[in-house]
């Protein structure tokens, strides 16, 4: 992960669970776990340079795994 989050996500919001979500057989390999979901919220992250930015960023998560695979979506004004 090339970014850092501080603070908390906030506006989270489930985009596929289960059978929809397209990774599922590759998160079920790599990390285990049944019921999978794709999720996004906004969250304040720092880039390399040390700049702070709102962005609106994806992820996995499964109960009992936690959050894998953050991505930044799109930057916030």
């Amino acid at each position: 992960m090339y970014f850092e989050i501080r603070g908390d996500i906030t506006g989270l919001e489930t985009l596929a669970e289960g059978r929809a979500v397209r990774q599922l057989e590759r998160l079920r390999r790599a990390y285990g776990g049944r019921h999978w979901r794709k999720r996004k919220g906004v969250a304040t992250v720092v880039l390399p340079g040390g700049r702070l930015r709102q962005a609106e960023i994806h992820w996995y998560e499964a109960h009992g795994i936690g959050r894998k695979r953050f991505k930044i979506k799109r930057f916030l004004l």
